[in-house]
């Protein structure tokens, strides 16, 4: 019961937590900049992502993304990523 009442009290500040990074997930991303989270703590920060690729055999789905400003595309395991978080591009470019 107290963990529902934790849940309730987290989702009513706005903050909605994922059980998991996955394929749909990813897919609302695409075209977005994000910060990537990966797993083991890394931060990607300030990439646009560009597709999905589905890789071979079962899981191994990669994150296609580009540095901002650059057009070399760079991939990620899916299952490395843990959390994707959207940037507001028009705050960045009014701060600059």
């Amino acid at each position: 019961m107290s963990t529902m009442l934790e849940q309730n009290r987290g989702q009513r500040r706005g903050m909605v937590k994922m059980e998991s990074f996955s394929a749909n997930s990813a897919r609302s991303f695409i075209g977005r900049n994000v910060n990537l989270h990966l797993k083991d703590g890394a931060v990607i920060i300030n990439v646009q992502l560009t597709k999905i690729r589905k890789g071979v055999g079962k899981n191994n789905n990669l994150i296609e993304y580009s540095l901002t400003g650059n057009q070399k595309i760079t991939r990620v395991p899916l299952k490395s990523v843990a959390w994707a978080e959207m940037l507001n591009v028009n705050l960045m470019k009014c701060s600059a």
